[in-house]
């Protein structure tokens, strides 16, 4: 899987980030109003709330890239084998897969290693669906490392985490 610099267009850029299309629908005005409390943009509110649904019917790669303007980050399904790995952490996304994190000591490096040693690991007792993530984020970390245009920077995000196990609410 290489990876390829996609030339920047003109205009506006996709809404959600992936092929969309315009559609007119009729709603009733309490659908309108129940839709309006989760986003004003009511296209965005659908597709928060559909999310979950459309993950079971639309099957996600397991592991790809999010784009946004001149950068992207790994999105991933979320299985055990990456939770497993000491320094890696996922934040869930509305869409049931996760963006994958490493602890500030892990570099991007370390971590592919870490990635590769697993998927060699003989006895590691790998599901096929946890050997189908490692080896495509393994496979978009190598890509990008051999990339002439591309650099692999590690950021850092903000995480409200509850210390009482239950939802945060600010």
């Amino acid at each position: 899987m290489a990876i390829r610099l996609i030339a920047p267009r003109r205009g506006r850029p996709p809404k959600f980030g992936r092929p969309a299309r315009t559609v007119t629908l009729t709603l009733p005005e309490d659908v309108i109003a129940a839709l309006s409390e989760v986003d004003l943009d009511l296209s965005r509110a659908a597709v928060q709330l559909l999310a979950p649904a459309a993950h079971d019917v639309v099957p996600f790669p397991p592991a790809e890239l999010s784009q946004f303007r001149d950068s992207a980050v790994i999105i991933v399904k979320p299985v055990r084998a990456l939770e497993a790995i000491e320094g890696v952490f996922l934040v869930p996304l509305p869409d049931g897969r996760a963006l994958v994190t490493l602890d500030a000591a892990m570099t991007v490096n370390e971590f592919e290693l870490k990635l590769r040693d697993l998927l060699d690991a003989e006895d590691a007792g790998l599901l096929p669906r946890e050997r189908s993530v490692l080896l495509s984020m393994s496979e978009i970390l190598r890509s990008a490392r051999k990339a002439k245009k591309i650099t692999v920077r590690q950021r850092t995000i903000i995480v409200l985490q509850s210390t009482s196990h239950r939802r945060v609410s600010v």
